[in-house]
């Protein structure tokens, strides 16, 4: 995408070269070509309310915008980009008038209201994969609020928790993923329709009505900032990676659990070896890790495109918006294939059990129990230290109760009953100990599990206003359209 129109305002000078091809950007704009059409009609009909161009050319206009916009972009007349190559179908239509739809504008001004414009669409479709992952995070978890399994440090058993408060884990990062994903959409919702190149204009133009007709929230006041910004992308691409490594991290917990026997991943989310047929390989989540590195990448191909840009327009912006719609559309397939990967997954509640307590994995609340007993938390961090090394080959009661008089000059029974400690090596009884907020207590997953349903549906609230925001938009430029032709 460049500063003026192609063949149509370029004529001979700059017609031909072996550059042209490198220049161009038609093909890639493909995605953009509805997004050209609504931004196209929109600045029609305020150059007509305005009085730049009358209301019998705004309709001859009009009327071929809809016959470019059916003929699709495949029929479009080769050209630079989209934008060029529309207004040269207009004027091929309806002659020298169409020429008019380009007065008070730039290209440099349409492209980044059309970048916007289609952004915030796709935005909407990752927040919606996201708002459904959470749904399903809740309604797997709440199916297993008292499912024990082991939770791990540095991959290493470390304490006993539940299936439910490690999936509910990932629902609260997923819900600061929405708020990101949010916030770029607010800032992406901004107009810089009628900033021209870069130093406004000097028609009469009615910006805040562009926006308003096209479902942007505001204008970008700055016309210099308004052309040439485009840290909407930035932001956008720095929120699916984000988003992306939330899902990579979930990812590959699921593929090791699926390795030891935790989790069966269901067939539709598998696949077999070309030569052992006995594999079955968590491919899909592979997939879904390898993600992360895919947006990593394309925000740091982003950056070091816009990185020392001198103002305003520079053709480097071309080849800016590529990494973000190609991470957006990469994170919300991976969000939508973990999403069925967990909720057909199936929890070995057996397995789980049995390897909640291996490794001495409820040595902490033993500590805590000493410590609630009157000891310094440091002693008796002591004494279940000296009772793991044991761990292996001696009964765990015993070896406390060992360490504790090798350490102690009382008996261990003046802090704690016998029937306590025993309780607290159970690793079922350790979660159920754990009752504090956020805690894996099936009483404190339960008041999670609320909270999490009152989040999700705030935000489905928040989404379909943005939503309906955008519909609205587009009914009510359809109809000052109906109006024209």
């Amino acid at each position: 995408m460049s500063e003026e129109p192609d063949d149509v305002v370029r004529r001979e000078r700059f017609s031909g070269g072996p550059a042209r091809g490198f220049l161009s950007s038609l093909a890639a704009d493909e995605r953009i070509f509805r997004a050209d059409i609504q931004v196209d009609r929109a600045h029609v009909v305020m150059l007509a309310e305005q009085g730049i161009i009358n209301e019998s050319e705004a309709g001859e206009i009009l009327a071929a915008l809809k016959g470019v916009e059916e003929a699709g972009h495949a029929a479009l007349p080769d050209g630079e980009d989209v934008h060029a190559a529309i207004e040269t179908a207009v004027i091929d239509r309806i002659g020298d008038v169409g020429g008019k739809m380009h007065t008070a504008r730039s290209r440099n001004d349409e492209v980044a209201t059309c970048l916007r414009h289609r952004l915030r669409a796709d935005i909407v479709e990752l927040a919606e994969a996201v708002l459904a992952f959470r749904e399903v995070l809740a309604e797997v978890a709440e199916t297993h609020v008292d499912t024990v399994m082991p939770g791990f440090t540095h991959l290493q058993p470390a304490q006993p928790t539940t299936v439910a408060h490690y999936l509910l884990s990932y629902e609260s990062a997923l819900a600061r993923d929405t708020e990101r994903l949010f916030a770029a959409f607010d800032r992406t919702n901004r107009s810089p329709l009628g900033a021209a190149a870069f130093a406004g204009t000097t028609f009469d133009v009615d910006r805040e009505r562009t926006a308003a007709l096209l479902g942007f929230e505001s204008v970008i006041e700055n016309a210099m900032d308004a052309a040439s910004a485009r840290d909407f992308l930035t932001e956008t691409t720095a929120a699916t990676a984000t988003l992306a490594t939330t899902l990579s991290g979930l990812a590959e917990d699921l593929i090791l659990f699926a390795n030891k026997g935790y989790v069966d991943l269901d067939d539709d989310y598998a696949s077999t070896s070309s030569i052992m047929p006995q594999k079955k390989n968590p491919d899909t989540l592979e997939l879904v890790r390898a993600s992360a590195g895919d947006t990593a990448a394309g925000l740091n191909g982003l950056l070091t495109t816009l990185k020392g840009l001198p103002r305003a327009y520079n053709r480097d912006l071309q080849r800016a918006h590529d990494h973000a719609f190609d991470a957006v559309d990469a994170v919300t397939d991976a969000t939508e294939v973990a999403a069925g990967a967990v909720a057909t997954a199936d929890w070995n509640a057996d397995a789980l059990a049995a390897a909640a307590g291996e490794g001495f994995s409820t040595a902490t609340g033993v500590a805590d129990l000493l410590a609630a007993g009157g000891l310094p938390f440091r002693t008796a961090h002591e004494i279940v230290a000296r009772a793991a090394e044991e761990s292996e080959t001696a009964d765990l009661l015993a070896a406390i109760e060992a360490a504790a008089a090798e350490t102690l000059d009382e008996s261990l029974d003046t802090h704690v009953e016998r029937d306590a400690l025993a309780a607290a090596l159970d690793p079922a009884e350790s979660v159920a100990s754990r009752d504090s907020h956020g805690g894996p207590a099936p009483e404190a997953v339960e008041a999670a599990l609320d909270r999490a349903a009152g989040d999700a549906a705030e935000a489905e609230t928040a989404l379909d206003a943005r939503r309906q925001a955008l519909a609205d938009a587009e009914v009510r430029l359809a109809t000052e359209v109906d109006g024209y032709v």
